[in-house]
C-alpha cells in the first residue's frame, strides 16, 4: 500500500476519523493506532508483522536491561547484545544473498567454484527504517539521554505508519513525548499538511513518474544502447527522480502524521543548491545524516583524532551509509565516492585554515591608518587582524609599550574589550601585546564570489550524479558500461531528449532554487483560504494527479527496497 493510490486514501480516511473519536481514550487508542500501522505494514505480506513484532521486543528489553543494569561493562555488554541483535536481523533478511555472491565469485576467481547453498529470502519493507530507529532508542538509553518507554509506547514509536516503510528516521526522543497526552485536534496545522501532501504528490505522480519512464528506467536498463547525450541527461534525470520520490515520500509522511496530530523532523532542505558534498548532506535525507553522524561517525572519533584518523572515520561511514542503501557493489562504490570527496573537501579545508593562520601572524606594513579590520598592536606601522584578540604578552626588551593607535582603540572597544585606555587589556611593562587566537574569522577576502558559488554548486551537482550512476545502475557492469557511452557515445542520435523530458529536469532542480520565502508565503496565503475550499482544491488535485498515473499504475518509491 503505497501513499498514492485509492486504497490508501481510503485506509487513511478511516484511521483519521477513528484516530480523532478514539483520541481522548489513550488506552484505546493506542492499541488502536498500532493495530492500523500492523495492517498498513502487512498489506502487502503479513508475514513481514512478524519481523516488526520481533523487532519491538528485542529493542524494548535490551532498553530496560541496558537501564536497569548496575555496572557499565554489563551495560555495554547488553547494548552489544542489543546491536547485533539488530544487525544480525538487518544482515539475514538484506545481505545474506550478496554475502553468499561475493564469497561464491571470490572462490571461483581462484578456481575452487563449489556452489554454495543459496536462499531466496523476501527482503521486508523498510527494515532499514525501522531498525535505525529501534538501534537509536536502545542507544540513547544507554547514554542516558532518555530512558526506556512503555511497550506499548515503544510498539506505536516503531510501527507509525505514516514513516514505518521509508522515513524520516525520528527519534524516540522526537515522538515518544508526543504519546504523553491526547492531541488537541485544534493544534493541526491543516493548511500545512495539505500543502505538503499535494507538493508531495506533484513531485511523485507528475515528475519523477515522467523521468522513470520517459528517459531513466529506458536508459539505465540498457545503457549501451543509448547515446552519450542519453546516459548524461537520463543520469540529471534520475537525479531529479529520486530526489522528486524520496522528498515526496517524506513530504506526504510529514503531512499525514500531522493530521493524526504528530510531529516530524523534515528530511529535504534544496540539496542540489548545496556548494559541497558536506553541504549536501546537511541537506539531503537530513535524518539519515544525523543518524550516520551521531551514532556512527562520531563513536568511531569524528575528527577528535587527527586529519588521518578523520579520513578514515569519513570513508567508514560513508561506505556502511552505502550499504545500508543496498548489498550491492554498486551501492558501497557509491558510498566511497561520497566518502573520498569529503576527505577530499576536508583536507582543502584544512589547507585554507592553516593559510588564514598564517596570514593572520604576518604583519602588514602600512604608513597610513590600519587596514579595515585590523587593530595596530605593535609599535612602528605594523597591524594585526582584529578578529585575533589580545591574548597573552610577549617580552620584547628595550621597547616601551606603545599607545594604541585611536582607530585601533575603537575598533577593540566595538570588539566588546574594556573601555578608556583598553582597561584589563594593558600589557606588562617592557612587554608588547600580541594576537593569540585559536580561531580566525574569514575576512572578505575569503569569501566567494557569486561566480565561484556557482562553480561549487556545478561541480558539486556533477559529483553527485556521478555517484548516482552507480547507485541507479542494476549492476557493477551496467554502470561501467554506462561511464563507458558517457565518454565514447557521442554523437550518436538522441531520441529520448524531449522538450517535455527537458522542463521536468529544469523544474525538478529549478524549484530548489527559489528562496525558503516564497514557499512560506505561498504556504501562508493557502492556510487564508477556508478549509472548505482547501479540501476542495486537495481533491481536485487528487483527480487531476490520477489521469496523469500511467496506465502501468505508479511504481513504488524508491526507498521502499531500503
Amino acid at each position: 500500500m503505497i501513499f498514492p493510490t485509492i486504497e490508501f486514501a481510503a485506509f487513511f480516511l478511516v484511521v483519521f476519523t477513528l484516530s480523532w473519536l478514539l483520541m481522548p481514550h489513550q488506552r484505546v487508542w493506542k492499541p488502536f493506532i498500532l493495530a492500523a500501522s500492523y495492517f498498513f505494514y502487512g498489506y502487502a505480506d503479513v508475514r513481514f508483522t512478524l519481523l516488526l513484532a520481533a523487532s519491538t521486543l528485542l529493542n524494548q528489553a535490551g532498553a530496560i536491561a541496558v537501564h536497569r543494569a548496575a555496572g557499565q561493562r554489563l551495560r555495554k555488554a547488553l547494548l552489544f547484545t542489543t546491536v547485533i541483535g539488530n544487525l544480525g536481523l538487518l544482515g539475514w533478511f538484506k545481505y545474506y544473498g550478496f554475502l553468499v555472491d561475493s564469497v561464491d565469485s571470490a572462490l571461483r576467481s581462484v578456481g575452487l567454484g563449489a556452489p554454495l547453498p543459496f536462499l531466496r529470502i523476501a527482503l521486508p519493507v523498510g527494515i532499514s527504517f525501522f531498525t535505525f530507529m529501534a538501534m537509536s532508542y536502545v542507544i540513547d538509553v544507554y547514554r542516558r539521554e532518555i530512558q526506556p518507554t512503555s511497550l506499548i509506547n515503544f510498539a506505536v514509536y516503531e510501527a507509525f505508519f505514516p514513516h514505518l516503510v521509508a522515513g524520516p528516521i525520528v527519534r524516540a526522543s522526537e515522538f515518544v513525548p508526543q504519546l504523553q497526552g491526547p492531541r488537541n485536534p485544534r493544534d493541526i496545522p491543516a493548511a500545512r499538511a495539505f500543502f505538503l501532501i499535494m507538493g508531495g504528490l506533484f513531485k511523485k505522480v507528475v515528475l519523477a513518474e515522467l523521468l522513470a519512464t520517459h528517459i531513466v528506467d529506458p536508459v539505465f536498463n540498457s545503457p549501451d544502447a543509448h547515446s552519450a547525450p542519453e546516459i548524461l541527461f537520463a543520469t540529471y534525470g534520475y537525479a531529479v527522480q529520486i530526489f522528486c520520490d524520496f522528498s515526496a515520500y517524506s513530504e506526504m509522511a510529514i503531512g499525514f502524521a500531522l493530521l493524526l496530530g504528530f510531529r516530524f523532523p523534515d528530511n529535504f532542505n534544496r540539496p542540489y543548491t548545496a556548494t559541497s558534498l558536506g553541504d549536501y548532506w546537511h541537506r539531503w535525507h537530513m535524518t539519515l545524516s544525523r543518524w550516520l553522524r551521531d551514532y556512527l561517525y562520531i563513536p568511531l572519533g569524528g575528527n577528535r583524532r587527527g586529519p588521518k584518523r578523520t579520513y578514515v572515520n569519513l570513508v567508514v561511514t560513508m561506505l556502511l551509509g552505502g550499504l545500508w542503501h543496498g548489498a550491492a557493489w554498486t551501492y558501497v562504490i557509491w558510498g566511497g565516492i561520497h566518502g573520498t570527496g569529503l576527505c577530499v573537501e576536508h583536507w582543502w579545508g584544512e589547507r585554507k585554515a592553516r593559510r588564514r593562520r598564517r596570514r593572520a601572524r604576518t604583519p602588514y606594513p602600512s604608513p597610513y591608518m590600519p587596514p579595515a579590520g585590523h587593530v595596530q598592536v605593535l609599535p612602528g606601522d605594523h597591524y594585526y587582524p582584529i578578529a585575533n584578540p589580545i591574548a597573552r604578552a610577549r617580552p620584547l626588551p628595550g621597547r616601551a609599550v606603545p599607545k594604541p593607535h585611536p582607530a585601533a582603540a575603537a575598533r577593540l572597544e566595538g570588539a566588546g574589550f574594556a573601555g578608556p585606555g583598553l582597561a584589563g587589556l594593558r600589557p606588562a611593562p617592557g612587554a608588547v601585546a600580541v594576537a593569540a587566537a585559536p580561531e580566525v574569522s574569514v575576512g572578505q577576502d575569503d569569501q566567494p564570489s557569486v561566480v565561484g558559488v556557482w562553480v561549487c554548486r556545478i561541480v558539486t551537482f556533477n559529483v553527485i550524479c556521478l555517484a548516482f550512476i552507480f547507485f541507479r545502475s542494476p549492476d557493477l557492469s551496467s554502470a561501467l558500461s554506462a561511464l563507458g557511452v558517457l565518454f565514447t557515445g557521442w554523437g550518436q542520435p538522441s531520441p529520448l531528449i524531449t522538450p517535455t523530458v527537458l522542463l521536468a529536469i529544469a523544474v525538478g532542480i529549478g524549484v530548489q532554487y527559489l528562496p525558503t520565502r516564497f514557499w512560506d508565503r505561498l504556504q501562508l496565503r493557502f492556510s487564508l483560504i477556508r478549509p472548505a475550499v482547501q479540501g476542495l482544491l486537495l481533491g481536485l488535485g487528487i483527480v487531476v494527479f490520477h489521469t496523469l498515473v500511467p496506465h502501468t499504475g505508479i511504481a513504488p518509491f524508491i526507498y521502499f527496497r531500503f
